[in-house]
């Protein structure tokens, strides 16, 4: 942020005698208005669009195709009819709670996005606690679904609310423990001072700098999705068994506003994946334009958080829901037992390796390679298994 004061004071763009609290003001009011009314916000909304599409081709149907080219503008006519829907507010609710529910919801959604690194430069508060404001304040969201779940007066909205808190509270605490190993290794808990911390090739990424981290950004992400609610962990608004879960009571804007908050979730939960353990927007410096190489960083950002959303996808389409046994089962039986020794162990790592050991990055690169080589051929082979019973089998 200081660089690009200096170099916007530099250019007079502002005039000759522009102060820097002027210019910095402006900047942060600008990239604040880039960020939620650019970013946060319509993002939410094309991802369902997105999210649709690939369930379609993955489950061999065709999914949103008429409004707009490629039904595109779906996301867009869907927000303009809920907006139009009555907003209806059951008699035996608590209308004070049950009106507030959803904008706590979105609150823990766009706070985050303050800390969010898209670059070098591109980052509207570099918290000194950055990885911990950022956990604290999307743990908001089970205050507002819990809050939804009860003040509904709804037997399926309690319940949906009672498994949220649970869920949510629940896998906190294995996330929270996959995300000290980083710190360890950093010593810091800035998001740009993590990023920094690493390179911006593969080998030099904290998924691969030992056999714990690369344990714990998968527990992490998998808590993550289960602090989201995404499938198989959407517990809290199985239609199956819940209607609509917390969410069954509500009406128009309001009840878009859970699913805006789900689906932009998304791109918090790769945010933090990729900025813990992929590099975040680590590009190699190929010019000294500072804004030709913030562009290339947030790119590279983006495209590290738009796959890990696509994975996400991939999983909700592919899965079964558990049961909530299960669920609670897989976190405190292994995931919080896992998250103390990949803590414990990298503790030690570092206490043998403070500077790291750059050859067991080279070994787990390779590892992960071939564990994708072995997938991906999987993923051929099931594909063409398919296309070939369809071939055999027409009515299939």
């Amino acid at each position: 942020m200081e660089t690009l004061v200096k170099n916007l004071i530099a250019s007079g763009a502002f005039g000759k005698n522009a102060s820097p609290g002027m210019v910095a003001t402006i900047v942060v009011f600008v990239m604040s208005a880039v960020v939620f009314l650019g970013v946060a916000f319509p993002f939410a909304g094309i991802v369902s669009w997105a999210e649709r599409r690939v369930w379609a081709r993955i489950q061999s149907r065709v999914g949103p195709n008429r409004v707009g080219p490629q039904g595109f503008l779906q996301w867009l006519a869907d927000g303009v009819k809920h907006v139009c829907k009555e907003d209806i507010i059951p008699d035996e609710s608590d209308a004070p709670l049950f009106k507030m529910a959803p904008y706590l919801v979105m609150l823990a959604f766009t706070l985050p996005w303050a800390v969010m690194p898209f670059s070098s430069s591109l980052i509207l508060a570099d918290l000194n606690v950055g990885i911990l404001y950022m956990t604290s304040v999307t743990a908001l969201t089970v205050v507002g679904v819990l809050m939804a779940g009860w003040a509904s007066n709804d037997k399926w909205s309690l319940i949906g609310g009672i498994r949220s808190a649970a869920q949510i509270v629940s896998y906190e605490i294995p996330a929270g423990l996959s995300i000290f190993p980083v710190v360890l290794m950093t010593g810091t808990l800035s998001m740009q001072g993590i990023i920094r911390a690493q390179g911006w090739a593969p080998q030099h990424w904290f998924l691969f700098a030992n056999p714990f981290t690369f344990v714990a950004a998968n527990i992490l992400y998998i808590s993550a999705l289960a602090e989201g609610n995404r499938t198989p962990f959407d517990l809290p608004e199985a239609e199956s068994e819940l209607v609509a879960g917390f969410a069954t009571e509500y009406s128009g804007m309001r009840y878009l506003f859970f699913f805006m908050a789900e689906w932009g979730n998304l791109f918090i939960i790769g945010a933090i994946i990729a900025t813990l353990f992929l590099g975040g927007w680590q590009f190699p410096h190929v010019t000294n334009n500072v804004i030709a190489m913030n562009i290339l960083q947030a790119i590279t950002f983006n495209v590290k958080v738009l796959f890990l959303v696509f994975v996400s996808m991939w999983i909700r389409a592919t899965l079964p829901r558990v049961r909530i046994d299960q669920l609670m089962t897989l976190c405190w039986k292994y995931f919080v037992p896992i998250s103390f020794v990949d803590m414990i162990g990298t503790a030690v790592w570092v206490a043998i390796w403070p500077d790291g050991n750059s050859l067991m990055g080279y070994i787990m690169l390779a590892a992960a390679i071939a564990l994708a080589a072995v997938f991906t051929q999987r993923v051929i082979y099931y594909l063409r298994r398919s296309r070939m019973e369809v071939y055999f089998n027409p009515t299939i």
